[in-house]
């Protein structure tokens, strides 16, 4: 197994320490946000690793995005549980990850693969800002006011809709829409 796959096993094993942290110490331990900033900066490393070095392999293709996806969707359900964000607004982002996973499945059966595109990076981005915001907003260390942290977590949930648009135009193609 390469680095950067070791990376983002990492941030696999990261998930559960982050969910029990944030339930035991709460929303006002910086520790549970530590823990979600570490686990959001293995993304960018294993990343640069795998496209630096050469390292880009079928189990990283999976399994780094598939990462993302359960990092932020662990995050966004835990903050319904503390009353932080309403609940339909996750549920868009979740469709739009089970949609988009769906795609890059039926892609991957007919020998394609789809590379991440802006949209999807910059939604990602706006995601793990968004959380870092929220989970650091009960400290007066990194005060940030409220409506700061929700046009910003807003933001993120618009542009998860853009790039789950972007993404199904640009490969509506893998539908085979000719043959239904």
């Amino acid at each position: 197994m390469n680095i950067a796959n070791k990376f983002t096993i990492f941030r696999l094993i990261l998930i559960p320490v982050f969910i029990i942290l944030l339930m035991v110490l709460g929303i006002d331990s910086l520790i549970p946000g530590l823990v979600f900033v570490i686990a959001s900066l293995t993304d960018f490393i294993d990343g640069h690793l795998a496209r630096s070095r050469n390292l880009v392999t079928t189990f990283g293709k999976f399994l780094d995005p598939l990462a993302d996806k359960m990092l932020v969707t662990a995050a966004l359900i835990m903050f319904i549980e503390l009353g932080l964000i309403p609940a339909w607004t996750v549920c868009i982002v979740v469709a739009r990850e089970f949609i988009i996973t769906g795609f890059r499945v039926l892609a991957a059966s007919n020998g394609i693969t789809i590379a991440a595109s802006f949209w999807g990076k910059f939604k990602t981005v706006s995601q793990f800002l968004a959380i870092i915001m929220i989970l650091f907003s009960g400290s007066i260390l990194f005060w940030i006011p409220t409506f700061i942290i929700s046009i910003v977590y807003y933001i993120s949930v618009i542009l998860t809709i853009i790039s789950g648009i972007d993404y199904l135009i640009k490969n509506i193609h893998v539908l085979d829409l000719d043959n239904i």
